[in-house]
């Protein structure tokens, strides 16, 4: 019956999502924890429609996908902030720049350290080499590097609400209270979702996050064919 409807239904799989991320929202509200990160909530009461009513993934990403869509503008929308911070920008640029670059380099060691601890395979590691960065460009490089985008995807989402849930633990842990620091410890490896999160707690905080974005996607699709080409 649901396949029906999901089938005769071009946008239905995109209004299950808005609903689903609507529910999460409202719940994030109420209570106010981490862990019940909204895009979290959404996934879980996703899943769980399309496991109870026996809907596979394409037909449900038959109307999910004009979401997709709308990640890239949503995306770029992230400049505005970035805008109205410009100055904090300008004052912090140099250690802005090498902070992003150290997260990225750091990333992709410890990914390789993992894949060689735990001998995992190369076309698993090529789909989670560019798990921090948003959407859009991650599918881009996996598909350039041979890894399997739905992978992909799944670290990337994974990476975002991982890092939103954690990211203010850490820094009441590490009493780290610059408002720079927790724009970019959460932007480099947490992309949008982490932005969303460094956007509650300010607008420093949410331009450098948006900064972060754009600059680890640049960095990383620099970065992952030298790791592809000298340690693979």
């Amino acid at each position: 019956m649901c396949n029906e409807i999901l089938e005769t239904s071009v946008f239905f799989g995109a209004a299950v999502s808005i609903l689903a991320y609507y529910i999460g929202d409202k719940i994030h509200e109420k209570w106010k924890l981490p862990v019940l990160n909204p895009l979290l909530i959404a996934t879980v009461i996703v899943i769980g429609v399309l496991v109870v009513c026996r809907i596979d993934y394409e037909t449900y990403d038959q109307g999910a996908k004009y979401i997709t869509f709308l990640l890239t503008p949503a995306t770029i929308s992230l400049a505005v902030p970035l805008y109205r911070q410009i100055e904090v920008l300008k004052k912090n640029v140099a250690a802005v720049f090498f902070s992003i670059l150290s997260g990225c380099i750091a990333h992709a060691l410890i990914l390789l350290g993992i894949a060689a601890l735990f001998r995992v395979d190369e076309t698993l590691l090529l789909s989670f080499l560019p798990k921090s960065v948003t959407t859009p460009i991650a599918i881009g490089i996996c598909g350039e590097m041979g890894g399997i985008q739905s992978v992909t995807v799944v670290g990337v989402v994974a990476a975002g609400i991982l890092g939103s849930i954690i990211g203010p633990g850490v820094f009441k842990l590490l009493r780290i209270t610059e408002p720079v620091a927790q724009g970019l410890g959460l932007g480099t490896p947490s992309h949008a979702i982490g932005t969303s999160k460094a956007l509650e707690t300010g607008d420093v905080q949410g331009a450098m996050s948006s900064l972060a974005i754009v600059v680890t996607g640049i960095l990383t699709v620099i970065i992952v064919p030298i790791v592809v080409k000298y340690f693979l």
